[in-house]
């Protein structure tokens, strides 16, 4: 199985101050899948909001890249101190050309190294139907713009659970964006609602 050093950034629920980490991470055979601390994560692709890989079990986005030489890796506006994996140290230092850690930005960490193959293949490969509600049938192709508070908690509980557990792949993937366009309306009402 194929390793290299990563820089992996939580992003969702943060803006550019996540916790982050530089560590190993293994890729799966096909090259689509990332292991990184006992979880998985694969790319979002285009639907991408905030990060470009989402944890497979959590639906959380995270923005995972190779590390930069000139340890820019957190966004500039980004602030935060950066775990760096106890058994890459040596190896970074040698990639960005240093003897020591800054340790103002940097604080040495163990990570969880399993590789949770088995664990993820099962929760990929279970059949999930979803309960059509009576809110579900009536509300599901309103606008956010449309729903109320409730309705839009509900919606967003509801898209989350799909898109981890959905049964295929491309239905996960459209279950994040309809969850995301939801987050998104409840953001923009919470910062209008601290203007009144």
């Amino acid at each position: 199985m194929k390793s290299e050093i990563r820089y992996i950034e939580l992003k969702t629920g943060y803006s550019h101050d996540g916790p982050a980490w530089i560590g190993l991470v293994s890729f799966s055979k096909s090259g689509r899948t990332i292991y990184f601390d006992g979880k998985a994560f694969q790319r979002i692709g285009s639907d991408r909001m905030r990060g470009n890989f989402y944890d497979i079990e959590s639906g959380e986005e995270y923005w995972i890249s190779g590390v930069k030489k000139d340890q820019t890796d957190r966004h500039q506006f980004g602030n935060g101190s950066i775990q760096i994996e106890e058994r890459v140290v040596e190896d970074y230092l040698a990639v960005i050309n240093q003897k020591s850690l800054d340790k103002s930005q940097f604080s040495i960490c163990k990570v969880n190294e399993e590789i949770p193959m088995t664990r993820i293949h099962e929760m990929e490969n279970t059949k999930y139907d979803e309960p059509e509600t009576e809110i579900v049938q009536q509300k599901r192709f309103q606008k956010p713009t449309e729903l109320s508070e409730v309705e839009l908690d509900y919606f967003i509980e509801s898209y989350r659970d799909s898109s981890i557990n959905g049964p295929y792949l491309k239905g996960r993937k459209m279950y994040r964006i309809l969850m995301n366009e939801l987050l998104a309306e409840k953001e923009k009402r919470a910062i209008q609602g601290s203007f009144k």
